[in-house]
């Protein structure tokens, strides 16, 4: 621990004002994506809304937030008001992805990898009415439930942050055909029926276009299975790491065909997995036994994870491009660095309203879709620069057993936190003494539950190690 209380205590102050800053520099940059002033200030006002930590984001709790006198002008922005949604959507990616990576050279660590994870997140759905609904499965439902998916691309930077960067939601074949129903959901003319495999990479190739690198792709079974995405890496020499169902079949060196469960296990008859982890989460360690088997091309290989606790396999099918490091730290890193996605999505949910898009039209939805990322965004990248300064949590267990510290610290400030932050600087010109007792609680409260939640870990995680080996 290296920040000192005062430091943190001042960073956090500072974080009100950088995060106000940084959200002047995007909307001023989102100016050129409006025909006219008028939607554009009216987008100002509702990422000021998103961020507030309003209990629900619908039109009218956010139109009463900007103080408009109805939800007219909120409706208006989402449904008719004339602004390119998707160019602005690429502001936002490049706003992330500038912050995020002058994070990491402040941080002054070593480079981290860069990875572009792909994932979908859903939302529940009442009715037939709304772009894209269906009864499918939903990930946030755990269940097949009525609703809508949207294809999502999170930028992270190891060791500095993430924020979601691309986004494109799945239309079924059906609607796009129906004519009547076309134009009752809002879809645009010509637009083509596309799977969620060719979805992220429609936003895979936006994100290239912009001159983005990225060391890895990582998304899980419905992308690793996708074989046009696949051969989209591999075409541009772009590095993947993607699950693969145990089906998957492969060609190994000798030309012999299996799937993925038969190479587990004849791998695992001949050569003992290494338990190494997959990076560090709030939790501490996430150990994984694992493997890798080569494949008839020099290119390809299969990596093979297991849970110590029980025994379940993941398949990731890995392209590295000749003349880049092909080690086995290196894919396990890549591999471990997908689970941000899913934080975010879950920020999105729990501060932005990202699955609380109460609107019908294609158009509409993909509007609330980038302004949440804006809001995500400016959070994310003000975070990421304080990351450093706001860190001040006790060093994690070393054994198990240990007996907790004196003082836990805190953690360092969230996107959360930074919303929070946001929205008192937006209505004071500084976090009142009562929000900011409330910071310094939660963030220290969360840094002894952290290491609480790290030795739980760590005992289980030794006990598991102990019998693997």
């Amino acid at each position: 621990m290296t920040t000192t209380k005062p430091e943190a205590a001042a960073a956090a102050r500072i974080g009100a004002r950088l995060a106000a800053r940084k959200r002047r520099e995007l909307l001023s940059l989102l100016g050129a994506c409006f025909a006219r002033p008028e939607p554009w200030l009216q987008a100002g006002k509702y990422v000021n809304a998103l961020v507030s930590g309003l209990p629900k984001h619908n039109g009218w709790t956010i139109a009463e937030h900007a103080g408009d006198r109805s939800p007219d002008r909120t409706q208006r922005l989402l449904n008719r008001a004339s602004w390119d949604t998707f160019a602005a959507m690429g502001v936002v990616r490049r706003f992330a992805v500038a912050g995020l990576e002058e994070a990491a050279r402040r941080s002054g660590r070593r480079r981290g990898l860069v990875i572009g994870a792909l994932d979908e997140t859903g939302q529940e759905k009442q009715g037939a009415s709304t772009a894209g609904v269906q009864r499918q499965y939903l990930g946030c439902a755990g269940r097949v439930a009525n609703g809508i998916n949207t294809v999502h691309l999170a930028y992270v930077r190891e060791h500095a942050g993430h924020a979601l960067a691309g986004a494109r939601q799945w239309i079924p074949r059906a609607q796009i055909e129906d004519p009547v129903k076309s134009l009752a959901m809002g879809l645009p003319p010509g637009l083509e029926f596309r799977t969620k495999g060719q979805l992220a990479m429609d936003i895979s190739a936006e994100a290239l276009a912009d001159g983005i690198t990225f060391d890895f792709f990582c998304g899980d079974e419905v992308y690793g299975n996708c074989t046009e995405l696949r051969a989209f890496f591999e075409a541009r020499g772009q590095a993947y790491v993607l699950r693969v169902p145990r089906n998957f079949r492969l060609t190994l060196p000798g030309g012999r065909r299996l799937t993925c469960a038969d190479a587990a296990r004849a791998l695992a008859a001949r050569k003992h997995p290494e338990v190494r982890s997959a990076g560090k989460g709030s939790k501490g360690g996430r150990w994984y036994a694992w493997s890798w088997l080569a494949t008839s091309s020099p290119q390809h290989c299969l990596l093979i994870r297991r849970h110590l606790g029980t025994g379940e396999l993941a398949f990731h099918y890995c392209f590295v491009p000749a003349g880049q490091p092909l080690t086995l730290t290196r894919l396990i890193r890549a591999a471990g660095l997908r689970w941000p996605v899913e934080e975010g999505f879950r920020t999105g949910k729990d501060s932005f309203g990202l699955d609380e898009s109460q609107v019908r039209l294609y158009t509409a939805i993909a509007r609330h879709t980038v302004l949440v990322m804006a809001a995500l965004a400016i959070c994310a990248t003000t975070a990421a620069l304080l990351k450093n300064r706001t860190d001040t949590q006790a060093p994690p267990p070393a054994r198990p057993g240990q007996p907790p510290p004196a003082d836990p610290g805190m953690i360092p400030l969230t996107v959360a936190e930074t919303a929070r932050l946001l929205a008192a600087c937006l209505t004071q010109p500084a976090p009142p003494g009562h929000s900011a007792c409330w910071l310094t609680w939660r963030r220290r409260h969360q840094a002894l539950a952290r290491w609480y939640h790290q030795r739980t870990r760590l005992t289980a995680n030794t006990e598991m190690i102990a019998q693997v080996r």
